[in-house]
């Protein structure tokens, strides 16, 4: 006879469940969903287009591409072949955990084929290869490329010579304009009303960024898109312990755009308290190895963050954002991480010419 009893509670001690998924709050984007309207003429600018900046596009067009990516994390089992028959090469001379798989994912779930590459020691760039001639051979082998290098001026260097689009995901100190991208998708599904231009005062949302701007391609690129839409932000407050010319000048590149950026220096927890959310970030890519910035600057349960405030953050983190945290209200950090795959799924789907596959499925 069967022994149909459920195993002692000993027994499943290396069962792990969860009883919600990996984010505080309410991260599903279906409010998103219905807050933009589709209009699929506003994605005709990103076909067979190379993605170098986070700035780049209109805010019609970056509105219309979060509202994609919210209909693939809405519904991500009904799409699985607009890109079969594709090919990406995923090329990364830096390392990347998120990044990279985030990618790869989002080509993998579309239906698509990869061609990796994680070592140019592997690759005829190790005998002295040009970046130029290695993006030629890649028009003959793949329809998209994904590149993150060490070197600031790769990226422009293999963008000369390719005919199929190129994707920045992150050169030297520059940019990391998908980061930057799906960090503001997180932040409009947290706040869907945050779109809208005409969006009072009084319902502006205030942002804390602890980070360099002119040493973390994650901030630099954040601010370029948030001055795209000035209007969501009522003070974007800068903490770091940098005081140079350099990030002064580039500060005041976004005030000129319209966008309300105070440097507060070490003063963060002065405004904390006060802060709708709260970005951290400690890591920036200086050639082969990485420089840690704000060792101060520490977020963890006993931070006083405002009551419905969200931390965000791009990973990996050090000791700056403590695990304490993960099980509060507070992280959205997780599902930043997690939509970064859908946004990247509609941005593949809008460079390769294929959504037209998509936008007319309910």
């Amino acid at each position: 006879m069967v022994n149909k009893e459920h195993p002692k509670v000993e027994d499943q001690a290396h069962i792990r469940t969860r009883e919600k998924p990996d984010v505080q709050g309410d991260a599903h984007p279906k409010q998103l969903l219905r807050t933009i309207i589709e209009d699929g003429d506003n994605l005709l600018p990103l076909e067979h287009q190379h993605i170098l900046h986070a700035d780049q596009f209109s805010a019609e067009t970056l509105l219309q591409l979060f509202r994609l990516a919210a209909k693939y994390e809405a519904n991500p089992e009904r799409f699985s072949t607009p890109l079969q028959g594709k090919i990406l090469v995923s090329a990364f001379y830096e390392p990347s955990t998120r990044t990279r798989l985030s990618f790869e994912s989002a080509w993998h779930r579309l239906g698509g084929d990869i061609m990796s590459i994680t070592d140019r020691s592997t690759t005829g760039i190790a005998k002295g290869e040009s970046l130029a001639d290695v993006g030629e051979m890649f028009n003959n082998y793949a329809d998209c490329v994904v590149l993150r290098d060490t070197r600031q001026e790769s990226l422009m260097e293999m963008r000369e010579s390719l005919r199929i689009p190129i994707i920045n995901a992150g050169n030297g100190l520059d940019e990391h304009p998908t980061q930057a991208m799906a960090d503001l998708y997180t932040i409009f599904k947290w706040r869907p009303e945050l779109i809208k231009k005409s969006l009072p005062k009084d319902e502006r949302v205030s942002i804390g960024i602890i980070g360099v701007p002119d040493k973390m391609r994650t901030v630099r690129s954040l601010l370029k898109i948030f001055s795209i839409f000035p209007h969501a932000f009522s003070h974007v407050y800068l903490f770091n312990e940098e005081a140079d010319e350099a990030n002064e000048e580039l500060i005041q590149s976004f005030r000129d755009r319209g966008l309300n950026v105070v440097q507060a220096g070490s003063k963060f927890d002065k405004h904390v308290s006060n802060l709708d959310v709260v970005y951290i970030n400690a890591i920036a890519w200086t050639g082969d190895d990485f420089e840690t910035f704000g060792t101060n600057f520490v977020l963890n349960k006993d931070t006083p963050f405002k009551e419905d405030a969200i931390v965000l953050h791009p990973l990996a983190r050090g000791h700056e954002l403590s695990t304490d945290l993960d099980d509060t209200r507070f992280n959205w950090y997780f599902a930043q991480a997690r939509g970064a795959v859908f946004l990247r799924m509609a941005l593949l789907t809008c460079l390769v010419h294929r959504k037209g596959r998509v936008l007319d499925v309910v």
